[in-house]
């Protein structure tokens, strides 16, 4: 079975780490993005195929260095397609049945049995589905008592709502789906699933976590969620005396931390340094990073390799050494 993940944009609300690195890539308790979304496909996927752009040459930097089990196609998408387009653009490489996953969800759905779901309803298309308290921001469905999608409708207004389970991001569709899809810039969402409906397509709603990471506050509540409540990993770090840990917390290996609070809700990785009399509380701080003494980190992530200057009180931020391109 093949797995297309869609992970096209620039991810302009993780600015400024996503001007050093792609979306995909952003960590996420040590791994990338992308590997916690692949780690939890179906045994049966033997090809996932990423359709990209923006800094692909860094994505195969790290599918070289970092071997996966499945074999991973990267295809050229020089311009953005939309998510039916990018789909229908690697089009060749789908046969039978195949998986479309949304690169930026972090989620609790068991994907084996989303596709023995799919089996068993023998429907054309089976979207996951998760419910919320305001689903304008989303994709809307409406499910029969069969778990048949009646009704499908892009980001509705709040009167135009007609239920609280949005699309989750994640669809097992038959080939003959392609068929569905046109040329050029393409939504699935607006412009391929509703004609899908007559046709039988199915939802699977799911219970425990769904997160959507594109902004960094949900960056930060992907850690939390993986993390768990009591988590507390000190990975050979430098722990010296006067420092409080509170939990969770996890502080990888080589870190230091120099009289400082962590926690709680706190990730410090390989070989950041954190110094005294600093509080670091619901923030993460990335690998090589230094935070000086008595800075208050709240609620931010600090990129790679940048330092915060003594007495700095950053909260809900993004701090990175990284900048925008130079146009022309």
């Amino acid at each position: 079975m093949k797995a297309v993940l869609l992970v096209g944009g620039m991810g302009t609300r993780l600015r400024p780490l996503t001007y050093r690195l792609p979306k995909p890539l952003v960590p996420i308790m040590g791994k990338p993005l992308i590997m916690h979304v692949i780690d939890s496909l179906p045994r049966e996927v033997d090809e996932i195929i990423v359709p990209m752009g923006y800094k692909k040459d860094m994505m195969e930097d790290y599918l070289v260095k970092n071997r996966s089990r499945r074999k991973i196609t990267l295809v050229d998408e020089p311009t953005p397609m939309g998510t039916g387009g990018a789909v229908k653009n690697v089009e060749d490489y789908i046969e039978g049945l195949f998986l479309v996953i949304n690169g930026d969800i972090i989620a609790s759905l068991d994907m084996e049995k989303f596709v023995e779901y799919h089996r068993q309803k023998s429907g054309i298309a089976t979207i996951s589905l998760w419910p919320v308290d305001d689903p304008t921001p989303y994709g809307v469905a409406e499910l029969d008592e069969e778990g048949r999608i009646t009704r499908f409708f892009e980001k509705p207004k709040k009167e135009e709502a007609f239920s609280n389970l949005i699309n989750a991001g994640a669809y097992a569709l038959e080939e003959e789906v392609l068929g569905y899809i046109g040329k050029g810039f393409v939504s699935m969402e607006r412009d391929v699933f509703p004609n899908l409906l007559e046709e039988g397509m199915f939802g699977l709603r799911f219970d425990g976590y769904w997160i959507d990471c594109g902004r960094r506050e949900s960056i930060l509540e992907a850690y939390w969620k993986l993390m768990g409540e009591t988590t507390r990993t000190i990975s050979n770090s430098a722990v010296t005396g006067g420092a409080v840990i509170k939990e969770p917390v996890v502080i990888d290996e080589g870190a230091v931390i120099a009289g400082a609070t962590i926690g709680p809700r706190a990730y410090v990785s390989k070989r950041a340094v954190v110094g005294l009399r600093a509080e670091v509380q619901n923030s993460v701080i990335l690998e090589d990073a230094r935070v000086g003494a008595r800075c208050m980190i709240v609620d931010s992530i600090i990129d790679s390799g940048f330092t915060v200057p003594d007495g700095t009180e950053a909260k809900s931020t993004i701090l990175s050494n990284a900048r925008a391109p130079e146009v022309g």
